[in-house]
């Protein structure tokens, strides 16, 4: 029996990919082929696929923007992975990891790691998730004279836990009133030339999505 495999390919945020390209992705998923950007030929490719992303697809699934089809394909083996501020026993492993890493990288010696600043780091909600904390250790070492440890940022966990809630709350806002300033230009015209999702460089299919989820109602 032949246990080779093949190679493998990463496609991450694969929940920012727009819906006409869903379709191409999920025929190469399907079938297997494929065809070079210029090229007629078919091509045959044989890989393993990981996607990641971290956004519910499922509520994607039901609210439109992701296609159903597709999210069966990709949902073969899935793997949930809690946000770190669901998981902070894993927080002292994780800046033990980071610390060495970036000891090595930029050459320091730091080998001790406060209790007060681990605790500091369990509290902290990370709003960025692990690339926050990559940066923030990084600067950490950076600015740490001698082997122990020393945060250059001061990390206030409430003042973390509203700036989330306002920026996904602002941001939410900002693309509702994009999304109904330009329906109201076009004047509710969603598909065509001069239709709001050529504007907004959107699929139509998603354009609709976008503003059940939204709530954008026509006056």
């Amino acid at each position: 029996m032949n246990l080779q495999m093949g190679p493998t390919i990463f496609l991450d945020e694969i929940g920012e990919l727009p819906l006409e390209l869903q379709s191409r992705l999920l025929r190469v998923l399907q079938d297997g082929e494929y065809e070079r950007l210029g090229s007629p030929q078919t091509r045959k490719v044989d890989v393993r696929v990981i996607a990641a992303t971290n956004r519910n697809l499922e509520a994607e699934v039901r609210e439109g923007d992701f296609r159903k089809d597709l999210w069966y394909r990709l949902s073969v083996f899935p793997i949930t992975i809690q946000p770190l501020r669901e998981r902070a026993e894993d927080i002292p492993l994780l800046v033990e990891f980071l610390v060495q890493k970036f000891s090595r990288k930029l050459g320091k010696q730091v080998r001790k790691i406060p209790y007060k600043i681990l605790e500091n780091l369990q509290e902290y909600p990370w709003p960025g998730n692990v690339r926050e904390m990559e940066n923030v250790i990084e600067r950490a070492i950076i600015n740490t004279r001698g082997s122990t440890l020393q945060l250059a940022d001061k990390l206030d966990a409430s003042k973390a836990k509203e700036f989330a809630k306002d920026l996904w709350m602002g941001l939410e806002q900002v693309e509702r009133e994009y999304i109904y300033r330009v329906l109201e230009e076009t004047r509710w015209k969603i598909e065509g030339r001069d239709g709001a999702a050529r504007i907004l460089d959107l699929n139509p299919s998603t354009l609709r999505g976008r503003i059940r989820k939204l709530g954008i109602k026509r006056p």
